[in-house]
């Protein structure tokens, strides 16, 4: 297949591609890694009229630190993520997690900012980003505004963005002390879509008594979905099997939303779903206890 006529821009700085954009509203796409875009045009299941390669604006692709987490430009390639010192050490669910993402290829020209555009609700980025509670940067002629990661993923493939912003960089907040984390996920093979997973975060006191938690789930839903009852469930707690099985049973009966197909049934994804909870939750708990 090849992709509907289209016209394209390589614009080289912001203003001139928020320009465009402006000018051409909903007829207009933005191209970053392409590693979606591209193939959904070959097969015209997006027929965008203008496309915008923002691929020349290299003063979006960065990773810096800066007090209480780690800033991260769009168009910074997920390989640079999985190499990177400071990923490692501000942000490491992050940095853990991209040698897992499709194929060395992929990585190479996937990008930050586009996949959380994309929004793939089977992706890992837009999961990790709402576990880790990070913002986003949204820019238009019009001005910026920052929105959180639990606000920015509406449903399958909608976002917050509006036809004429782009987001141009994220704040990863680091996590505080005696934190841990995890992503546990199952797919067909590996570097496919996972056919369910799910990311946890903990924080523990000095009495190892629970103070914060976050179960964000992947391939079970439209969105990433955020188990916010039975995160809020752990806090407080002692993480014993029982605090950890009940934690597990709610959100994988009432707040996640697997669907069925080809690869697998609703069923079976909430089977999985429900063991690398559990999982999940005991590698999160003993990190942040120091044994790993």
């Amino acid at each position: 297949m090849k992709p509907a006529p289209f016209a394209y821009y390589a614009p080289t700085t912001l203003d001139e591609a928020l320009s465009l954009l402006s000018e051409h509203g909903y007829d207009a796409k933005v191209l970053a890694g392409g590693q979606s875009l591209v193939p959904m045009m070959n097969f015209r299941i997006a027929q965008p009229a203008v496309l915008v390669d923002i691929n020349n604006i290299s003063d979006l692709a960065y990773i810096n630190a800066e007090e209480g987490g780690v800033r991260v430009g769009a168009l910074t390639r997920h390989h640079q993520s999985e190499t990177s010192p400071v990923m490692a050490r501000h942000a490491p669910l992050i940095y853990s997690t991209m040698p897992k993402i499709a194929y060395p290829q992929v990585r190479t020209r996937g990008t930050f900012g586009g996949s959380l555009s994309h929004a793939d609700p089977s992706a890992e980025l837009p999961t990790l980003t709402t576990t880790l509670d990070a913002k986003f940067r949204l820019v238009s002629q019009r001005g910026e505004r920052w929105v959180s990661a639990s606000e920015f993923f509406i449903g399958l493939y909608t976002t917050a963005l509006e036809p004429d912003e782009i987001l141009v960089e994220g704040f990863v907040p680091e996590l505080p002390p005696r934190s841990g984390w995890s992503l546990q996920e199952v797919n067909r093979r590996k570097h496919d879509f996972a056919l369910a997973g799910v990311a946890a975060v903990l924080t523990l006191d000095e009495s190892g008594i629970c103070q914060d938690a976050r179960l964000v789930f992947l391939s079970v839903g439209d969105r990433p979905m955020y188990a916010e009852r039975a995160s809020n469930l752990l806090k407080g707690q002692t993480l014993t099997p029982e605090a950890i099985r009940a934690a597990t049973e709610l959100a994988t009966t009432e707040e996640i939303d697997p669907g069925d197909d080809i690869h697998a049934t609703a069923d079976f994804r909430r089977h999985l779903a429900k063991t690398l909870c559990q999982r999940a939750i005991e590698q999160a708990h003993q990190r942040a206890q120091g044994k790993q």
